[in-house]
């Protein structure tokens, strides 16, 4: 190994450059002491989705996702790295396209003969699937799984109920309603049609709230098509498919769940004339983007009160992946998220 090693040193500049360049496991590229790129090889390119034309000169902060911007990460990395030489961590980043992935990263400070501080080198790999297939076969992955299922008995259990029970017994009321309307005397009768219709209503908003309820039969994509022609109505609609394989159930029934809150908000706030669902395999995962055209993101500070939001987030974010919402006011919104896909088994 020390003999290699001191191959590798005596390298000249221009080969040594080579070998980095060739390099595309790994993404490896220096920054200024300001945090700025100066330097970019094939796997950053590979990796991160940038040409060097287009990065270079871009603070590094680029690669990572808003909530760590938020809390000063990238800065942290590069002080800690500056006064102990050395700075690593794993953690989400985010690649041109706004999707993550799951990187180990170490700064490494570059100084002079005279210990000055020349700037940063960074080397960045990409453990996106080898962290799903890890948490694939954890027991924690295992009691997500069981937990997944054991929710949607429970919906499916509820949505039975109501259907059989309460929305039966509304409709007998509301048949004996309209006989008694019939034979009373029109003063009366119209406070009778008025409770009649009340009652049909009601019977409506639990019939959609059982179909909301229950998980349509059919794999990922035939579902979420299903629920888009009954529920999106008015607004027009684009479901994209670029699944390679139909995903385990768990993983399935999470991004279902995930699209179904997106969508519902679509549906009662966004004023959105369409709206685009984009599946996708990434990672040995599930990408997946919806993406509307409507009032966009008009008050950033309400979003972590928001309980569809934290609902979306929590669910992927429970399933060992990430979940993301971007949209300037008046210029539609853009949901992204990712959970792995592999399917667990008991060991």
């Amino acid at each position: 190994m020390k003999s290699c090693g001191m191959a590798v040193d005596n390298l000249p500049q221009a080969d040594m450059e080579l070998l980095v360049q060739s390099i595309r496991d790994y993404a490896i590229f220096m920054l200024d002491p300001l945090g700025r790129i100066v330097s970019w090889n094939a796997g950053a390119q590979r990796i991160k989705g940038y040409a060097a034309e287009e990065i270079i000169g871009t603070h590094f902060s680029v690669f990572y996702p808003p909530e760590d911007i938020a809390a000063g990460k990238p800065f942290t990395g590069l002080e800690a790295a500056a006064t102990d030489g050395r700075w690593e961590e794993e953690g989400w980043r985010v690649r041109k396209d706004g999707t993550r992935f799951w990187a180990s990263v170490i700064i490494t400070a570059l100084r002079d003969g005279r210990g000055e501080l020349r700037g940063f080198g960074k080397v960045t790999r990409d453990l996106t699937e080898r962290r799903s297939m890890a948490m694939a076969l954890d027991e924690r992955g295992l009691l997500l799984g069981h937990l997944v299922q054991a929710q949607e008995r429970e919906r499916r259990r509820i949505a039975s109920d109501v259907h059989d029970d309460t929305i039966q017994s509304m409709v007998a009321v509301g048949m004996r309603l309209r006989v008694l309307e019939e034979g009373l005397p029109e003063e009366h009768a119209a406070g009778v049609r008025a409770l009649g219709d009340a009652v049909e209503a009601a019977v409506g908003r639990l019939r959609d709230l059982t179909f909301r309820l229950r998980l349509p039969g059919e794999g990922l994509a035939e579902g979420l098509a299903s629920y888009l022609e009954r529920e999106m109505s008015g607004v027009a609609y684009e479901l994209v498919n670029r699944l390679d394989d139909e995903p385990p159930p768990e993983a399935a029934i999470t991004v279902f769940r995930i699209c179904q809150e997106a969508l519902t908000n679509v549906r009662k706030h966004a004023g959105a004339v369409t709206v685009a669902v984009e599946l996708a395999s990434l990672d040995g995962g599930v990408h997946v983007r919806v993406r509307d055209d409507g009032v966009g993101i008009t008050r950033r500070e309400g979003l972590d009160g928001h309980f569809g939001l934290i609902e979306m987030r929590e669910r992927a974010e429970t399933a060992g992946g990430w979940w993301s919402i971007r949209g300037a006011p008046g210029a539609g919104t853009t949901v992204d998220f990712w959970v792995p896909a592999v399917a667990r088994h008991p060991s």
